[in-house]
C-alpha cells in the first residue's frame, strides 16, 4: 500500500470510530465536516429522517476568493446563519475522522462565532 492509501484508511477508521457514537436528530442535527487539498464543506443532517438540513460548499462565490482558514472560518458562519434560518439552535460535531486542527477547528469556531451551540 501506498503512503496515501494508509493515510485515507486511517480517517476511515477514526471515521466509523466517531460516527459510532455521533448521530444527528432533528432538533440537534449533525454537522459533517469534508475537507478536500482545495476547500472545505459542511452538511447539517437529520441522521433519523435520511435529510440534509443545509449545506455550505466552498465553490460558492463569497467563500472561494478567501485561502484556507479565513475561507473554513467564513464557511462555518455561512452554515450557521443557514441553520439559524431553519430553526436549528445546536448541532453536534461529526469531524469525519478529519483530525480536530487548522481548517477544521476553524471551520467549527466560525459555527460557533455564527451562533450555533456545538
Amino acid at each position: 500500500m501506498s503512503t496515501t492509501q494508509l493515510k485515507q484508511a486511517r480517517r476511515v477508521r477514526r471515521k466509523r470510530r466517531v460516527r459510532a457514537k455521533v448521530t444527528g436528530t432533528a432538533e440537534r442535527p449533525r454537522i459533517s465536516v469534508y475537507r478536500s487539498n482545495r476547500g472545505i464543506s459542511a452538511q447539517l443532517i437529520d441522521d433519523t429522517a435520511g435529510k440534509t438540513l443545509a449545506s455550505v460548499n466552498w465553490t460558492e462565490a463569497d467563500l472561494k476568493k478567501l485561502t484556507g482558514a479565513e475561507q473554513a472560518k467564513k464557511a462555518g458562519e455561512v452554515l450557521a446563519g443557514r441553520a439559524k434560518e431553519a430553526g436549528i439552535e445546536a448541532a453536534v460535531f461529526d469531524r469525519n475522522g478529519f483530525l480536530y486542527h487548522g481548517r477544521v477547528a476553524a471551520f467549527a469556531d466560525g459555527v460557533r462565532e455564527g451562533g450555533l451551540t456545538v
